[in-house]
């Protein structure tokens, strides 16, 4: 399955960086989500992706989302990744990439690195944007330039 912009997002059920299993039916209804999926902890792009959600993440709390990584690393590996880089918001693992197939994130490189796409989805549950793009800092800024645009409606 591949989702496209007016499709719902289906449940899923991970692991957060403190080992405590996280919901997605715990906030949808609730706020608007970015969720941004990626290769791989500490790897530079990677690195300079998660960076840059940090550093807006502000921006996306005062317009009522809320962020969400997700990539195949492991929870020890994500504690260590937001521990190096004070990253504010929830990072899940994903290590049989069960979630990446569910929304259709396609691998680069002939399928050797796993992709790196993100979803805005509304309250509704519903993707409003999705962006697939090796260059990983347009990926917070067409994520807060399609917020915005939701909370404007």
């Amino acid at each position: 399955m591949k989702l496209e912009v007016g499709d719902k997002i289906p449940s899923f059920t991970l692991t957060d960086r403190e080992g405590n299993l996280f919901s997605s039916q715990q906030i949808v209804g609730k706020k608007v989500l970015v969720i941004y999926f990626y290769p791989k902890n500490f790897t530079p792009g990677c690195t300079k992706e998660a960076c840059s959600f940090r550093d807006n993440y502000k921006q996306f709390k005062e317009l009522g989302a809320e962020v969400i990584g997700i990539s195949s690393d492991s929870v020890e590996s994500h504690q260590k990744f937001t521990q190096k880089y004070d990253l504010p918001y929830i990072l899940l693992s994903d290590p049989t990439e069960d979630i990446r197939q569910e929304f259709g994130v396609k691998g680069h490189l002939f399928r050797l690195i796993p992709g790196r796409e993100t979803f805005v989805v509304d309250k509704q549950g519903k993707v409003r944007f999705k962006f697939n793009s090796l260059s990983a800092t347009h990926h917070m800024e067409k994520a807060l330039e399609t917020v915005k645009k939701i909370t404007d409606e």
